[in-house]
């Protein structure tokens, strides 16, 4: 609505300003209070305190080579994401929450009288305790812990720094733990087939016997010499086969499902399955942050879905030809492995069929002990160079610092939520007044109220806090005052005197006060005045007076009193008082019309003007009856406060008796009311400086020439400023 008021040109903004000047009481109200609710509620929230710990995490580029230059690693927001998921994990957390024995300790919170389970516990400290946070372009990621108790909070953090840091050097390293192992059992192996080789020489020295051969010897012929290249060959194949079948038997005892977490080890060096995993990392992001936003059967959803499903199945399929091609590598080197021996077998017997088929059994023998030793010697050598890059210090992962308890809570936040209420408080509090405006259907103007009325307004009376002017008469408060005297003056017939009732919708609308003002206006200023209060059921004018309620009217027309009896003479120069009466349960039934009138007849020849206080029109008899008796009717209407319908009401029953309404009076106009009422209100302010500066002025020359002139003589020369 505020904005409709805005957006339209600066007319409209001037209204909405208005509005905010008028309600300005309304708006600092329910502003106040937002801003003592936010507060109490604030007071009352739980107090969380935080506890951060910073891990700086790099992507691992495949395993550490001994004296190999280690390339620098770059910011993945991919391999950031899923350490987010890691450090949220059931394998992080369930032994955080073992070690700290989290299920008693968080019982008290959730309100438990027992240990809780440890999936509740996880929940919770997933949702309420844990936030995982990470600098755009950074390694670094900070775990924060909110906890209501400080010790526990830092704790927490501290714990899971060094579990996530376990589990990710336990996983740097699992691969290389496997390779040890399998070298461990390949070295025993070895040694047993030397072993057994060196008693089989041992055996055919002592059958041969030949115990004095040197073993070491190099023999010069061609055909020893080419059996050795064979031997050596064969065993650079065994050692090559050996490790693509532990490569292929290592990637096949791996599940189909954790096979992509492997990509980026040294496993899987391939890069297009690199690529397709970036691209399905890719999509499952795309189809997460379109299940926030769309529906299961949204295009872009199922399109999105569809995408990553094709990823996924060329990324399996990558997978199962790696797969099938380290068990093809694996077999080729086996067959070349199979055919080199047997190679080398036939060269052996062709050999054996030579001139020192004697010695040769011994020689080859010989030569497979040398064989075999020269194996565990390479099979030693390559499990210690494995064995140091072992103890090379991991770096992919390192703790920056230690979580400590926080001094101060960090939640609730005082300033934030302060903040928050300020602004929530002054929209709401801005929306309710311009709502009120809209739906406000009292007249906004006197253009408004002449218009739908069909009636002059007389007089615009200003709000005061002082409306019966017990603090004595200010001319800025008067001159309205004046202005309606002036204008009701010219609204009737001169030289004659009227009977006046002065009428309301409804009740509370302070018709009594500016009747009584504006009668004692009329008296000082020369006229002849009586005022009677017609208000039968709750009369006011007596209090306002200060003087008795009876005899009165209703005692005049019940035939109790006589009209010399009910008359208070000179409650103020020149103004009578007729109060109410004091007969009880008394109200102006059509019986009483006639004596009314008379009553009215009566006075007229001696008095100018006789005002009726009267009660609200709508809802009560008497002002009806009232009405039907007098010369004229002058509606009086309370700024903001009644709706139109219930106004133009009273003015259709006014019609309908056929008294002729005089005029409209507006009462309780504050300052700030804008629009025509302002041109009233500031005039009155203007001009009343001005006759104050008079006023003073003719103070002086009367404190020179004496005293003369009486109350009733400064408001006659006020009168004769009034209308303007």
């Amino acid at each position: 609505m505020a904005i409709a008021l805005v957006s339209k040109d600066s007319a409209s903004f001037s209204d909405f300003l208005q509005i905010l000047r008028q309600r300005k009481s309304l708006i600092a109200l329910i502003l106040a209070l937002v801003v003592i609710t936010a507060l109490a509620v604030t007071a009352f929230l739980p107090r969380w305190y935080l506890a951060t710990t910073k891990v700086r995490v790099e992507k691992p580029e495949g395993e550490v080579k001994l004296f190999q230059a280690q390339s620098s690693n770059s910011y993945d927001p991919y391999f950031l994401q899923d350490q987010f998921k890691i450090m949220q994990s059931e394998k992080v957390l369930y032994p955080v929450i073992q070690r700290l024995g989290l299920n008693a300790r968080l019982a008290t919170d959730l309100g438990a009288t027992s240990a809780l389970p440890s999936a509740i516990t996880y929940r919770y400290l997933v949702d309420k305790m844990l936030r995982i946070e990470s600098q755009r372009s950074s390694s670094l990621i900070e775990i924060n812990v909110f906890a209501q108790e400080p010790q526990l909070a830092s704790d927490i953090a501290n714990e899971i720094a060094r579990t996530y840091s376990e589990d990710r050097i336990a996983l740097a390293t699992s691969d290389q733990r496997e390779g040890l192992a399998h070298l461990r059992q390949e070295l025993v192996l070895q040694e047993q087939v030397v072993s057994r080789q060196r008693d089989a020489v041992e055996k055919l020295r002592k059958d041969l016997n030949i115990s004095g051969v040197d073993l070491n010897a190099r023999y010069s012929d061609i055909e020893i010499e080419t059996l050795r290249q064979m031997q050596n060959t064969l065993i650079a194949l065994s050692v090559d086969a050996i490790g693509r079948k532990t490569r292929w038997e290592r990637f096949k005892s791996i599940p189909t499902a954790d096979r992509g977490s492997l990509v980026n080890s040294e496993l899987i060096p391939d890069q297009n399955i690199l690529n397709l995993l970036q691209a399905y990392l890719v999509a499952d992001q795309k189809v997460t942050q379109l299940k926030a936003r769309l529906g299961e059967a949204h295009p872009d959803l199922v399109s999105a879905v569809e995408n990553r499903a094709k990823i996924k199945e060329q990324l399996d399929g990558q997978l199962r030809g790696y797969e099938s091609a380290l068990e093809i590598a694996y077999k080729e080197a086996d067959a070349r492995v199979a055919e080199l021996k047997a190679q080398l077998a036939q060269a052996k017997v062709d050999q054996i069929l030579s001139a020192r088929d004697r010695m040769r059994p011994f020689e080859e023998s010989a030569q497979k002990l040398e064989d075999e030793t020269r194996l565990l010697t390479t099979l030693k050598l390559t499990l210690r160079q494995r064995e140091i890059d072992f103890q090379v210090p991991k770096k992919t992962i390192e703790i920056l610092n230690t979580a400590e308890p926080a001094r101060f809570p960090s939640k609730p936040n005082w300033v934030l939520n302060l903040t928050f209420a300020f602004l929530f408080g002054s929209v709401f509090s801005v929306g309710v007044a311009v709502m009120l405006e809209y739906f406000d259907t009292s007249f906004r103007n006197v253009a408004d109220v002449e218009s739908r009325l069909r009636a002059p307004v007389l007089g615009v009376i200003p709000f005061t806090r002082d409306p019966l002017g017990q603090k004595g008469d200010d001319p800025a408060e008067m001159e309205p005052y004046r202005v309606l005297q002036t204008n009701l003056n010219l609204a009737l017939k001169p030289g004659h005197p009227h009977a006046l009732v002065l009428f309301s919708a409804g009740p509370g609308e302070g018709k009594s006060t500016t009747l009584h003002r504006l009668a004692r206006l009329m008296a000082g200023s020369g006229e002849k005045v009586i005022l009677i209060d017609s208000d039968l059921r709750r009369p006011t004018q007596h209090r306002i007076a200060e003087r008795p309620r009876d005899p009165g009217l209703s005692d005049l027309l019940l035939g109790q009193k006589t009209l010399e009896a009910v008359i208070q003479p000179s409650i103020s120069p020149g103004l009578d008082f007729i109060p109410s009466g004091g007969a009880p349960n008394f109200t102006l039934g059509l019986v009483y019309s006639r004596r009314l009138k008379d009553l009215i007849e009566s006075l007229r020849g001696r008095y100018d003007k006789i005002i009726f206080d009267s009660p609200p029109i709508i809802g009560v008899s008497d002002a009806s009856v009232l009405a039907s008796a007098v010369d004229g009717a002058v509606l009086l209407i309370q700024h903001r406060r009644n709706p139109q319908s219930m106004v133009l009401r009273a003015q259709q029953i006014l019609e309908g008796l056929k008294t002729p309404l005089l005029g409209v009076v507006l009462t309780q106009v504050p300052g700030n009311a804008g629009g025509d009422y302002g041109y009233y209100t500031s005039n009155y302010d203007y001009y009343s400086a001005r006759e104050n500066a008079a006023e003073t002025r003719k103070s002086s020359a009367d404190v020179r020439s004496g005293p003369r002139g009486s109350e009733g003589d400064r408001l006659v020369l006020g009168e004769s400023d009034g209308p303007r």
